[in-house]
């Protein structure tokens, strides 16, 4: 499944590799693409919306919804 969430925290590219590997690190299994300009995260995984909200919160980014 194919997740697309807005995350206007997003700054630069080390936000976009934090938040790469938050969620590479609890799911390996995710394809992640991370747009910095468009302050979007797609993320390619069976993991659902909250659990991927849940990571990308966790690592201190905030998501809207």
């Amino acid at each position: 499944m194919t997740i697309t969430l807005k995350v206007p925290s997003i700054a630069c590219g080390g936000c976009a590799d934090t938040i790469t590997k938050a969620i590479t690190g609890q799911k390996p299994e995710a394809k992640v693409s991370v747009d910095v300009e468009g302050k979007m995260v797609t993320v390619d995984s069976d993991a659902s919306v909250e659990i991927i909200k849940e990571i990308i919160t966790e690592a201190g980014h905030t998501v809207d919804n």
